[in-house]
């Protein structure tokens, strides 16, 4: 009886938790989504219409699609460059291990918003970039085309998400028995042999994790694309937004449930492609 109550009383916080701050909110907006306006509140009789309407605008779609291309490249690119940072801090770094792990952490402790305008204001007609280059000779005049497009959104997102994707294969590398590379080094593999055979297959599942978790958010992204992108370079996040703001909640909710289902949709089709256990074997 012990047991059970002191299960129920770790377990309902965070459930209740949950279901108010997440499953509510869910559950409202995919209601919204099936109202022609907002007249008649909740309880107004459900309809197609914001769906009909989004099938009927291609540049809903296409920026749904670029924002999904962007995220997967992003996750792509970020997951790759976390990788040496993880397993420098995992098997080179030794006593140092806590210092560079600290410092890894140090963008944590500033602001998200800070974070980004410092690349806005590094690849700013007045920035760093550009006063660095006409220093050196190289430009007579200020580069326009570094920020407000696609690529400043690249480079931003990548930089951000280097220390969040290098945490969960840091786990994964420090999980790994130390044993197995003696026992390889005694059957003659060499270094190279070691890590294709036996720290990148078992480490796959933290880089699985990392990918997934830089996709999914970058998917919705909008503070990014808003303060660097622009206009040139915006996603399917800042319509959403816009929408929102100009009180066209059906609509925007409507694009947000999609948005959210072809996530869920792309991430369950990757977990039932990749085999992990497979790969490992």
């Amino acid at each position: 009886m012990d047991r059970r109550v002191t299960f129920w009383a770790l377990y309902l916080p965070p459930l209740l938790w949950l279901g108010v701050f997440f499953l509510v909110p869910l559950a409202l907006m995919a209601t919204f989504s099936f109202h022609a306006d907002l007249k008649g509140g909740l309880l107004q009789e459900w309809s197609l219409k914001q769906y009909d309407i989004l099938l009927d605008k291609s540049d809903y779609w296409w920026r749904l699609g670029i924002s999904v291309l962007i995220a997967l490249t992003v996750a792509l690119s970020a997951t790759t460059l976390a990788y040496p940072v993880a397993y420098f801090l995992a098997y080179r770094a030794k006593v140092r291990a806590s210092f560079y792990l600290i410092l890894l952490l140090v963008p944590f402790w500033t602001s998200y918003l800070l974070r980004v305008m410092a690349w806005k204001i590094m690849l700013g007609s007045n920035g760093v970039i550009n006063s660095l280059l006409l220093s050196a000779g190289l430009i007579d005049r200020p580069l326009a085309g570094l920020v407000y497009n696609f690529g400043a959104v690249f480079v931003t997102l990548i930089y951000v998400w280097i220390p969040f994707a290098a945490l969960p294969i840091l786990a994964a590398l420090q999980r790994i028995d130390l044993a197995l590379f003696e026992a390889a080094a005694d059957l003659g593999a060499t270094p190279a042999q070691r890590f294709w055979r036996i720290v990148f297959p078992l480490s796959l599942p933290g880089v699985l994790a990392a990918f997934f978790m830089v996709f999914i958010p970058t998917v919705g992204e909008y503070v990014t694309p808003e303060l660097v992108g622009g206009s040139g370079g915006s996603m399917v996040g800042n319509i959403i937004r816009e929408l929102f703001d100009g009180l066209n909640w059906p609509l925007g909710s409507a694009l947000s449930m999609i948005m959210l289902v072809l996530t869920l949709a792309l991430v369950a089709l990757a977990v039932r492609l990749i085999d992990v256990r497979r790969l490992i074997e």
